[in-house]
């Protein structure tokens, strides 16, 4: 079969097009004939060295997509041959086939095509984490959301929205507004300096944003902590673009409290997984979430779509189609 590999880390052109053996379902596994990976910045994380070090060269890449079940191992009795699947965790995915543990596939319904569930998997899984267990948004509250025309900022604006939320979204340049505006920021901030906060909380009624949602590394981290009003809410994710300098809890301002959410806490069990993804999946067929894909890519371009994501011009979902 053909899989993108890693010679080694670096940029874009370590990710060559491979001919891998193809995979064999051990126990509790099942093989997927993958129609459609997800791109990631993990993806780009991994890419360059920063994750999954103690893997051998060369090395698989990507993590997220859907499919249908071609055979399933000893013991597996969740899913079955011909079956739709989805996943968000499985390494080695920009790939025709993979082998993965049958406790990490979700059901794809009939009325899900297979592109719109693959784009779905990670992004909509830490939206739903960031804005309906990480901070519960209520009725009236006012969020800030950075990067709101990427792929989780698109989510995320639509699922505060669903709970009731006002948005305030950021982007990185004036064609990336139309795309917020379109997931329904009630707001959208054009800045590329860190210069946000006055406007967020001018926006916001001179108080501040209950939430701020930020993974865009440490050049955004005081503007959102200035963003806050009293007692509000730091969500910071994103690992990739780098952490913020070290913290000294007793200078932290407003009462606020801060934390680093990460989505697998969401679904930590396969039922939970299972639950988390439907509720997505169910949104999607009332209309209520509306998955924005920016690209696909035949499997072999994988580096030209690195370098597009990295490049800050896209916007929505990148996928690679085998």
């Amino acid at each position: 079969m053909k899989a993108i590999v890693m010679s080694r880390a670096g940029g874009p052109e370590v990710l060559t097009l491979a001919d891998r053996p193809d995979p064999v379902p051990g126990p509790g596994q099942a093989l997927v004939e993958i129609a459609a990976a997800g791109v990631n910045f993990m993806d780009t994380g991994v890419r360059r060295g920063q994750f999954w070090t103690e893997m051998p060269l060369p090395r698989p890449v990507g993590v997220e997509g859907a499919g249908r079940v071609l055979a399933v191992g000893d013991s597996v009795t969740g899913v079955r041959p011909g079956q739709r699947v989805a996943w968000v965790y499985a390494p080695g995915s920009y790939a025709e086939r993979i082998a993965v543990p049958a406790d990490s596939l979700v059901p794809v319904p009939d009325g899900i095509d297979d592109r719109t569930a693959a784009a779905v998997m990670m992004q909509g899984l830490t939206a739903s984490h960031f804005a309906t267990q990480f901070y519960r948004v209520q009725p009236g509250d006012i969020a800030l959301v950075h990067a709101a025309a990427g792929g989780v900022g698109l989510l995320l604006t639509q699922i505060i929205k669903l709970r009731g939320g006002h948005v305030i979204g950021r982007v990185s340049g004036a064609a990336k507004v139309a795309a917020a505006k379109a997931a329904g920021a009630d707001h959208v901030i054009v800045d590329t300096e860190g210069q946000f906060a006055e406007e967020a909380v001018r926006l916001s009624g001179g108080e501040g944003v209950h939430v701020v949602y930020d993974g865009s590394g440490p050049a955004t981290f005081q503007g959102s902590l200035d963003s806050l009003r009293r007692c509000g809410t730091f969500c910071w994710y994103g690992p990739i673009l780098g952490a913020p300098a070290s913290l000294d809890l007793m200078k932290l301002p407003k009462s606020i409290k801060i934390g680093y959410a990460v989505f697998s806490d969401h679904v930590h069990t396969p039922a939970l997984l299972r639950a988390r993804s439907a509720q997505l999946f169910d949104w999607i067929a009332d209309g209520a979430l509306k998955i924005g894909i920016g690209g696909a890519y035949p499997l072999a371009e994988a580096a030209r779509a690195h370098a597009d994501m990295e490049s800050r011009a896209t916007t929505g979902k990148l996928l690679l189609i085998p």
